[in-house]
């Protein structure tokens, strides 16, 4: 008996090799298609976007300037969110129209002002743009040149109005200025045609949610507020085919070893032989699964590949054992266990959050049958005994 345990446990140490290469592989793999890919989608879409409130100030002296704050801002934001598979990583990519109203009043002695537009993307493209100060346009190009100046007496107020539609990918931000900052009389307004939305670290929590038909309205309003902090929306992502696989690989030795205990448990209540050989043909057809997943994931719909792949592991499984023990332990006991060890362990790591719980409650189940149908067996030192001494 001791010859076969060393043998499992050198079947098992060779597979958990195997699988662990099989992991690196699919990271490896990951990170190529993900640095592909994001070039590809920043040419055509652009990358995270982080809109800045305008900047306002007034000339006075030689080269001598002071700010203008912003007297109140009604900013108006829609966002569409349009997700992309491109291999082993699904991107979410987003359209924006961005619009907003700002009301500046002359507080200081001089009646020369510039506003300054940071557009949240060098390489961005920003389509339908306008820039209106005290209703007159401004043409793009003095913003592309720097600041837009314009007259303004002491005193006086004036609006400034910006709008644009443009495309960006991962995160859409809008930043209320450099370091903390005083704001005063601040909407903004925001529409989604997504249902999980999520905000970026170190942002600010919406005032008002609204739920609609397809997505969301949400309202930041502030008469004053003095934050570091800025307002952003982070976008849902599908399960990604990629770290999954990777999960799944990399736990595949913790499947194998329950399988195995529970086959051991049971060729010993059966009175079933199965040589070591048989173990490697079994850990074979495991690995087969993950195997094929790897290289199925990208190229067909993720639900679909975890199922052909269950299929074809317990077709090699089932179809291998008739011949070794008959249809019946082949198919009931072995197939049950890689049913529970195999398939559903992996289909419960589809869920991160959860795999964890799940794992541990499905050992613990397993400990406490395998060792109430185990605990009236004799395993040495008897002449009954189930295992010699």
């Amino acid at each position: 008996m001791l010859k076969r345990l060393v043998a499992l446990v050198f079947i098992f140490a060779c597979a958990s090799i195997a699988w662990m290469i099989l992991g690196a592989t699919l990271v490896a793999r990951t990170s190529d298609s993900d640095t592909q890919q994001r070039e590809k989608l920043n040419a055509q879409w652009g990358s995270n976007q982080t809109q800045w409130s305008p900047e306002v100030t007034a000339r006075y002296g030689r080269n001598k300037t002071m700010p203008v704050a912003l007297s109140g801002s009604r900013v108006n934001v829609i966002l569409n969110l349009e997700q992309r598979r491109d291999g082993l990583l699904w991107y979410n990519l987003y359209d924006v129209r961005f619009s907003a109203r700002y009301l500046i009043r002359n507080n200081t002695p001089s009646s020369h002002l510039s506003v300054k537009f940071n557009f949240p993307s060098s390489d961005g493209t920003y389509a339908d743009f306008n820039l209106t100060i005290g209703g007159r346009s401004v043409d793009a190009a003095a913003i592309n040149s720097g600041d837009a100046a314009f007259e303004l007496p002491p005193g006086r107020a004036t609006t400034i109005a910006i709008g644009y539609s443009s495309r960006g990918m991962g995160t859409w931000n809008y930043c209320l200025g450099n370091g903390v900052n005083a704001v005063n009389d601040l909407t903004l307004t925001m529409a989604t045609n997504f249902n999980a939305i999520d905000f970026p670290p170190n942002t600010l929590l919406p005032t008002s949610e609204e739920r609609l038909s397809h997505g969301w309205r949400l309202e930041w309003r502030y008469r004053t507020l003095v934050t570091g902090r800025g307002i952003g929306m982070t976008f849902p992502y599908p399960l990604q085919p990629g770290p999954l696989a990777q999960r799944i690989t990399f736990w595949a030795p913790v499947a194998l070893f329950f399988y195995f205990f529970v086959m051991l448990v049971i060729t010993t209540l059966r009175r079933v032989d199965l040589h070591p050989v048989n173990y490697f043909f079994l850990a074979a057809s495991f690995f087969a699964f993950h195997l094929l997943f790897a290289y199925l994931v990208d190229r067909v719909p993720l639900a679909a590949a975890f199922a052909i792949c269950a299929m074809v592991t317990l077709f090699l499984t089932i179809t291998y054992l008739r011949l070794v023990v008959g249809w019946r332990f082949a198919a009931l006991e072995s197939g049950v266990a890689q049913l529970v060890y195999l398939i559903l362990f992996s289909y419960a790591l589809f869920n991160e959050g959860w795999s964890g719980l799940t794992i541990t409650i499905g050992a613990i189940i397993t400990l406490f049958v395998a060792m109430q149908a185990t605990g009236r067996l004799r395993f040495g030192g008897r002449e009954d005994a189930i295992w010699p001494a």
